[in-house]
């Protein structure tokens, strides 16, 4: 069901490009967004439906939309894909264990076995990094690298000069069944922060990042490796960053002040 060209007229592709240059393209490309759970809409994984919303409807998604969408085409492309579910652990107050609700890959192709990771909306990854624990890698001045833990793989992002874990993983691949029942806890249950919460997010190829959430309080924050600046925002001022700044178009208030979307 995957329309392999399609995808890849969307990230501005063409032919039958790497690994790293589809990485790049696909984070540059498709926004981060919760909208759909945001606004009470349960998220569907069929690849049919990720294409529709991601390809077709140049929607955005979260994690596992993207990463298993990626998935789908290096599957097409001849590459082994492994699935990782991982624990977020950046922003978790002290002592707090979080549910395994972020989704990495592994990638193993003739040039070896590659982390990517083009879905975790606080500044993923540009590019895949070699798997496993090794030296920093720098990506346009983003700092990353990863180290291990009691088992576990862990992400870390050099922010303020100080490295801090993103995510951490146990590097056992695990079966489809296991995301489609995180994805349904995340985008359904009441307690889940992309059911409660709003995040959407951009990343540019200069290594700007761009994000508008509610998490604290509504604001709109563009980063680079250098510094960060946050804007307070009014829920009426939304539906037009939407368009504007992250490229996600339809979208309106209700008149009980709720976000909604015309069908395409």
């Amino acid at each position: 069901m995957l329309d392999l060209d399609a995808y890849l007229a969307r990230l501005g592709l063409s032919g039958r490009p790497g690994l790293a240059e589809i990485h790049s393209a696909h984070v540059t490309s498709i926004p981060f967004e919760n909208l759909d759970p945001h606004t009470g809409s349960a998220v569907s994984l069929d690849i049919g439906d990720l294409q529709r919303k991601l390809v077709i409807e140049r929607r955005g998604g979260y994690c596992f939309e993207h990463n298993l969408l990626l998935r789908e085409v290096l599957l097409a492309l001849g590459a082994e894909v492994d699935m990782f579910l991982a624990r977020v652990r950046l922003g978790a107050p002290p002592g707090v264990t979080r549910p395994r609700s972020h989704l990495v890959l592994r990638v193993r192709s003739n040039e070896g076995d590659w982390h990517a990771d083009v879905g975790f909306g606080n500044g993923t990854l540009l590019e895949p990094i070699p798997f496993g624990p090794g030296t920093e890698h720098e990506q346009a001045g983003w700092r990353y690298r990863v180290v291990e833990e009691d088992g576990e793989l862990v992400l870390q992002g050099l922010r303020s000069g100080e490295w801090e874990d993103e995510y951490a993983f146990l590097p056992h691949p695990v079966a489809p069944i296991d995301v489609e029942t995180i994805n349904w806890y995340v985008s359904t249950h009441p307690s889940s922060p992309f059911v409660s919460g709003l995040i959407v997010a951009r990343q540019f190829d200069d290594g700007t990042r761009l994000a508008m959430s509610d998490w604290s309080e509504l604001s709109l924050t563009e980063s680079t490796p250098a510094a960060s600046t946050t804007t307070a925002l009014d829920p009426s001022e939304v539906p037009d960053l939407l368009t504007e700044r992250f490229g996600l178009a339809g979208w309106t208030r209700d008149t009980d002040g709720r976000l909604v979307h015309s069908e395409p």
